[in-house]
């Protein structure tokens, strides 16, 4: 089996993640994406490594608060409220989530993913043109005071529960370790062994030269349907012709719904449309990747500048940006960097691939040799990886020393 042919659809980075880690077991891959390779969410993120990315958005209080979280302009949480009666569906299965046992439960299925996340894009690239974009750091939680760190307890316990304990940094320390931060930023919960992405867009692209490199193929194509015309998958239509192969990975993002509908697979997935800008020739950078809490957004130095990313809007696939998601993350920008100045800003949004429950799905739909590596929601960048080289092992017959079912892609049926 391990000669043969695997087409991988979805040229971000979990895509070409599982395209190396499988051409690397000695199957001849093709990857096909229709755009050039790492233009999607996987060039618009935080850049982070966030290896303690394992708390869902569906926290605790996320159901009592939510009308006065879309209703305050000061909250990072926007809805385009013309697509409200198409989004209730999802929506309403989403919220569900909310409570303290879903937290905890989903929050485990997220360790195995991201916890390690350093190391995986550190085997990745090693030794290869993609490694000089791999950087190890710090990763801080900015907080107002302590109070603000000790309302989040119930976040921290799951994460000290995965090995994430934090080196506590309070008072006038805080800017002796980030003097980009206001005065009235008093308290860092700092961790270790995290690590950030220089330049995540050419960080892919370098990525997938680095599978040509190594013996597979990219083909820009956009594909039209899969033929399982005989109960298992035999070949990928695409406007660029027919693609034969004996298995094939779904790892295109949000896309991926429009494929697995083709598939007789009705997944719950929404886009959440991401936000971040970037303020070029910055006059200061943080020392380390960061998550300012108060603004539900975080800020790396990257080859670019300063790269700050967040917002969470809800409004389906429009690529019309909204004004007041980035009129905000300006505002709350300037109110923890109040010195900061740049020559100019780059604005992006893009579109993270949300499932109900906030877990991805990874594995095999039914026995038809077709894959799933999609639904990364926030956490695409930190947990591409170790989901391209889950899915690779699952083709190749390799154990697992994780429980898959938890991703499993028919869990929704």
């Amino acid at each position: 089996m391990s000669s043969a042919k695997v087409v991988v659809v979805g040229a971000g980075i979990v895509g070409v993640s599982a395209a190396i880690w499988l051409r690397r077991s000695g199957f001849e891959v093709t990857l096909l994406d229709r755009g050039a390779p790492g233009e999607g969410a996987s060039y618009g993120n935080g850049c982070i490594l966030a290896s303690c990315s394992i708390i869902p958005v569906t926290g605790l209080g996320l159901i009592p608060n939510a009308p006065k979280y879309l209703l305050d302009p000061d909250f990072p949480l926007f809805l385009r409220w013309s697509y409200l009666p198409k989004l209730m569906p999802w929506l309403t299965r989403y919220l569900a989530h909310a409570n303290a046992e879903d937290t905890a439960r989903i929050s485990k299925g997220l360790v195995p993913i991201v916890g390690d996340s350093l190391e995986q894009h550190q085997a990745l690239s090693r030794g290869t043109r993609a490694e000089k974009w791999v950087r190890p750091s710090k990763y801080s939680f900015v907080y107002k005071d302590r109070a603000a760190f000790e309302k989040d307890s119930f976040a921290w316990d799951l994460r000290r529960e995965a090995g994430f304990s934090p080196e506590i940094i309070e008072g006038h320390a805080v800017q002796d370790a980030e003097p980009i931060l206001a005065k009235d930023m008093q308290f860092l919960a700092r961790l270790d062994n995290h690590g950030f992405i220089l330049n995540p867009g050419d960080y892919v692209k370098s990525l997938v030269t680095v599978l040509e490199d190594e013996g597979g193929a990219f083909v820009q194509a956009l594909v039209k349907d899969f033929d399982l015309s005989g109960g298992e998958i035999t070949a990928v239509e695409t406007d660029q012709g027919r693609f034969e192969c004996a298995r094939a990975v779904l790892a295109a993002g949000v896309w991926s719904k429009q494929l697995t509908d083709k598939l007789g697979l009705n997944i719950p997935l929404e886009a959440e449309r991401g936000y971040h800008i970037i303020f070029k020739s910055p006059s200061e950078t943080p020392n380390n990747p960061m998550m300012l809490t108060a603004g539900k957004f975080v800020a790396t130095a990257m080859d670019q500048g300063l790269r700050c990313a967040g917002v969470v809007e809800f409004g389906g696939l429009s690529e019309k940006k909204s004004p007041a998601p980035l009129a905000l993350l300006r505002k709350k920008v300037k109110s923890v960097f109040p010195s900061l100045e740049a020559d100019s800003e780059e604005e992006w949004l893009g579109f993270r691939p949300a499932p109900t429950d906030s877990l991805p799905l990874i594995g095999e739909i039914g026995s038809s040799g077709v894959y799933t590596a999609f639904g990364h929601h926030h956490i695409g960048l930190t947990g591409g990886p170790k989901s391209g080289r889950m899915v690779a092992d699952l083709i190749a017959d390799r154990p697992s020393n994780h429980d898959m079912s938890v991703y499993e892609p028919k869990r929704f049926m």
